[in-house]
């Protein structure tokens, strides 16, 4: 007893040693111990946690991985190869990673869903919301890079295509394009350059912005499934009396969460890491990435990774100018962009679905399904059937943010309870 008495008192005099030279308990008390976070969390808060999780891990697989892969032309896939065949666990570990990637768009997806939701961009939360979003396109560069490094058929092909979109813009495509690849066509220094990009410069941007999207959350308060904001309603010591701390309500819950997460992402490492889906050639890794790169032999059909299946069918929905793809490309890049004004697009007063009119739900509804759509469709060759089909999708897509200003005016909301309910 005498030894643990005294093993508590070194820690506090060493925390209070640490204390004096850096503001470790005023940021531990303002960010978890006595942060008030609304007492009616549900299932879908988890994923805002899961998301950093999956960062977490990607991290730690991507350091672990660059110490075997060679980014070069001549040994990139062979690397890959080496990595997965000869070094010990190493299957695992790019595993890991390539699921992982996956599983960062999933939790994302859903987090941006529960945004929809319970409308968790609206004031005072724009800022918030606008962080987020700079955060998903990061992601998404991060991950566009990355596909590259595995010098793959499908990779090779997919980046080939991909970048060639940004030569239908007028007047500076090709010089743009020429400047993405470092070269004429996809060769070493473009793989050198997406290496660069995905190792380092986009990890320290998507870390660095975690940390604003963290503190901005912090300061104006989370959202909660009513929509009703906690911090009007403080007792006589200034607390929320609808909140309670963070630390250790849900940190534990985070934690049982995170298990349970970590059964299902470790399930398909072991038992499915390509996601082979009857229709596809694999939702996480294709099998035709299973091929070295060959410039000279096209594959039958490139579709990108399933995260970025969505835009792809938008792009082609939209048909050609002239020979020119630009208008699919400016429908693409509309299509992701459109999310920043949502904050200023939704007009009703009311922030939770479970209080909004039927206009709202009705429109919320025909998005997802047509969300889920396009992303099936830019899987599949682009007959004239699954065109149409892309293209009523890609109308109704956008007039989910056209009309919003229309349909949330005039919706007919419930009354929102004062105090958040259980």
């Amino acid at each position: 007893m005498a030894n643990d008495n005294m093993i508590v008192k070194n820690l506090a005099c060493l925390r209070d040693w640490v204390d004096d030279r850096f503001p470790l308990m005023s940021n531990w008390n303002e960010h978890l111990a006595k942060y008030y976070a609304p007492k009616n969390f549900n299932f879908w808060y988890y994923f805002g946690g899961f998301a950093l999780l999956v960062f977490v891990i990607q991290v730690i697989t991507g350091i672990w991985l660059t110490m075997n892969y060679k980014p070069s032309a001549a040994e990139a896939f062979a690397s890959v190869e080496y990595i997965m065949r000869d070094v010990e666990w190493g299957w695992f570990v790019r595993y890991m990673h390539s699921t992982g990637a996956s599983a960062f768009f999933i939790v994302i997806y859903l987090h941006m869903f529960r945004a929809l939701l319970y409308g968790s961009y609206k004031k005072p939360r724009e800022l918030l919301w606008l962080t987020g979003m700079a955060l998903y396109l990061l992601l998404m560069g991060e991950a566009f890079f990355g596909y590259l490094l595995p010098w793959g058929q499908m990779s090779y092909w997919g980046a080939q295509v991909i970048i060639s979109l940004f030569g239908a813009v007028p007047f500076v495509g090709e010089a743009l394009a020429e400047l993405i690849r470092g070269d004429y066509v996809v060769s070493d220094v473009t793989l050198n350059r997406f290496f660069s990009l995905h190792v380092i410069a986009f990890p320290f941007l998507i870390a660095g912005l975690i940390g604003v999207h963290i503190l901005a959350l912090h300061e104006t308060g989370s959202n909660n499934p009513d929509g009703v904001e906690i911090k009007k309603n403080k007792n006589a010591e200034g607390i929320p009396v609808d909140g309670i701390p963070f630390h250790p309500y849900y940190t534990v819950k985070d934690i049982f969460g995170a298990a349970v997460f970590l059964i299902f992402f470790f399930a398909v490492v072991f038992f499915a890491p390509e996601m082979h889906v009857p229709g596809t050639q694999g939702l996480f890794l294709e099998s035709a990435n299973f091929i070295p790169a060959d410039p000279l032999k096209t594959p039958e059909h490139i579709a990108p990774v399933w995260y970025f299946t969505p835009f792809y069918a938008i792009l082609r929905a939209v048909p050609s100018i002239a020979g020119s793809a630009f208008p699919g490309v400016v429908a693409m890049g509309l299509a992701v962009s459109i999310f920043l004004l949502l904050p200023w697009l939704d007009r009703s007063p009311v922030k939770s679905w479970r209080y909004r009119g039927i206009n709202y739900r009705i429109a919320l509804t025909l998005f997802v399904i047509c969300f889920l759509m396009l992303g099936w469709l830019g899987l599949q060759v682009a007959t004239p059937l699954y065109t149409w089909m892309a293209r009523i999708c890609s109308v109704i897509y956008f007039l989910f943010f056209l009309t919003m200003p229309f349909y949330t005016k005039v919706d007919k909301d419930k009354p929102v309870p004062d105090r958040v309910t259980s």
